[in-house]
Formats: structure tokens, sequence, C-alpha cells
């Protein structure tokens, strides 16, 4: 048997759930390795949410199975709750309480001792940049420090598996950057986190594997770049320092077109290793300099324009 350890950090086959007639997830499957960034892409109202309530046993799934820091969703719900760590859209902190008092009492709601407690609590202060704040009641905190505390009482109780339902929402893009370098070095660390997000830019920043969720079902897995390399768009752009050398390209390379400048070619290309070498293979094989060379992809607007059928602006953000 292998040991758990080895298990994927979260497992999910066939998750469905319905509010009447309203199908919010129809069979997904879901793996996320140990120690990495999954996020879960999708427009307002595409299950994401829902996902989340549901592998953090907020929920239950109409139909499917699951498993989540190796305990069975339905058979073992307190295992994964002792487990994971759940940071939603909007802060859960209390205002009218210092950041130390909010920690002290989520150590205290996860039965820290007195010692304890306290060195947990100073902990998170320091790691979260709340040192010189933690004696101010939080209503007087920055969106930005509201999102670092709220993340830190999610720490309290030291999780593997940390679930983000769009953490940054409504941050300013400072904060959306500072809290990044928390989701890379939270990582870094050896924690697993499951990351909503409508910020195209941020799942291209942070996520070692994207899902697209698109009505409730996942329409395309994959890295960043492997979803780029899915859609129709992308080319190797030629720069040519003499016209004659463009001219003979361009007699060659048949499927190439010419750009507005005057030294430019553009030759259709998926952008993976093999393409881009047969192009070069075939540039030495004539009589011509190729002053510079660049890849060009779509980006993830276009991979979700692609799949989804939507309009980025009216679907998800890209800043």
């Amino acid at each position: 048997m292998s040991s758990n350890h080895s298990r994927p950090a979260i497992a999910a086959t066939g998750l469905r759930k319905s509010y009447g007639d309203h199908v919010v997830l129809d069979g997904i499957d879901l793996t996320v390795a140990r120690g990495t960034v999954f996020s879960l892409l999708g427009a307002n109202g595409a299950g994401k949410t829902t996902t989340v309530k549901i592998l953090s046993t907020l929920i239950n799934a109409d139909a499917g199975a699951a498993q989540v820091a190796g305990y069975d969703l339905a058979a073992e719900a307190d295992g994964v709750r002792a487990s994971i760590g759940v940071t939603g859209q909007f802060s859960a902190v209390d205002n009218l309480l210092t950041a130390e008092e909010n920690l002290l009492l989520m150590a205290d709601l996860h039965h820290l001792d007195r010692t304890a407690r306290r060195q947990r609590t100073a902990e998170l202060l320091e790691q979260f940049d709340l040192v010189d704040a933690a004696k101010k009641p939080v209503s007087t905190f920055s969106g930005g420090m509201r999102r670092r505390l709220d993340l830190a009482l999610t720490l309290v109780g030291s999780p593997r598996v940390i679930f983000l339902d769009e953490p940054t929402t409504g941050l300013d893009p400072r904060s959306r950057r500072a809290m990044w370098e928390i989701v890379r070095k939270l990582v870094a660390g050896g924690v697993t986190i499951f990351l909503t997000t409508q910020y195209l830019e941020e799942a291209d920043e942070l996520a070692d594997r994207i899902a697209v969720l698109d009505h409730g079902r996942i329409v395309a897995e994959g890295t960043a770049e492997e979803l780029k390399r899915q859609i129709p768009g992308g080319h190797v752009q030629l720069r040519f320092d003499d016209e004659a050398d463009l001219a003979e390209a361009q007699r060659a390379l048949s499927e190439a077109s010419r750009k507005d400048d005057a030294l430019v070619l553009r030759v259709p290309s998926d952008g993976s290793l093999h393409s881009l070498k047969a192009l070069i293979d075939r540039l030495d094989a004539l009589p011509v300099k190729v002053g510079e060379l660049s890849v060009h992809t779509p980006d993830l607007d276009d991979v979700f324009l692609a799949l989804t059928g939507n309009p980025t602006d009216e679907k998800v953000t890209s800043r």
C-alpha cells in the first residue's frame, strides 16, 4: 500500500451538486499533487466556491467521492477538517479585536495550551509582518493587512492543505503581489494550495496546474503553458536585417505572413520545443540570416475566451 505522503493532496472523482434544477457541478474530477498550487479558474457562477465548500466539508456533494489530505471526505470528515485551512473571499477577522487577540482566540479554538498559544501567535505576527500592528484593532487595518491576518488565522492549526477562495479580491496590485509571495513561501514549506481566482494573471503567476471550470464542468486542465499552446494564435516572429533575406525566407516558409514592419515575418507555431526546432532546422537550410527570433503564445485571456466562448472582460479579470 502506498504511503500517505505519496498520495495526492486532493483527489476527487465525479463531484456533482445541484440546487433544484440548477446544476452547479456536473461531475468534475480533480487531482492535486502535494506541495503545489492548483488553481481553479472560472467566472462568477462557474462553480468554484461550491467546489471549495464541498472539499472543505462545508457542504455535501450530491454524488462523487473525494479524498483530502489522505482522508475520505464522507467517512473521515473530522480528519479532513483537522488537516485543512480555508480562507474565503471575504475577511473573517473580528474588527473589534486586535490582530493579536484574533490570533489568540483562534489558537484557543484549536485547543493550544497557554504557552503554545503565545508562541504560535508571535510566530504568525512575525511571518505576516503584523508585529507593529499587533495591538491595533482590525477596524484600522488596510485591505492588504486584513487579508494577511485572515491567512494567518488559517495557519494557526498548521494545515497541510489550504483552500484560498479568491483571496486577493479587492486588493490593490501591491497588496496582491505581497499575498502571492506569501503563497509561494507556504508552498516552499510543503503546504498544498487550492486556489480559486478570477484573476488570470494570478493563476499564471502562482499555479503549477490550472483547471478551467465552465458551467460546472472542467473544460481543460494543464500547466499555464500547456493551456496556452492548445489555443490557435501562437507564432514565431522573425526579424531580418536584409530585405533579400526576408524575401527568401517568405518564399520558403509558405505558411508565413508578413507583418506591417518591413522586415518581419510571422510563422504560425504552437510554441512547443518540437515545432521551434523544426522551424530552426528549416531556416538553417536556407541561405538567409535571421536577425532576431521571438516566440509568442496566447495568454490566459485567450485561453479562457477559446474554452468558454465568453469575453474575458465580462467573465474574469486579467488585472
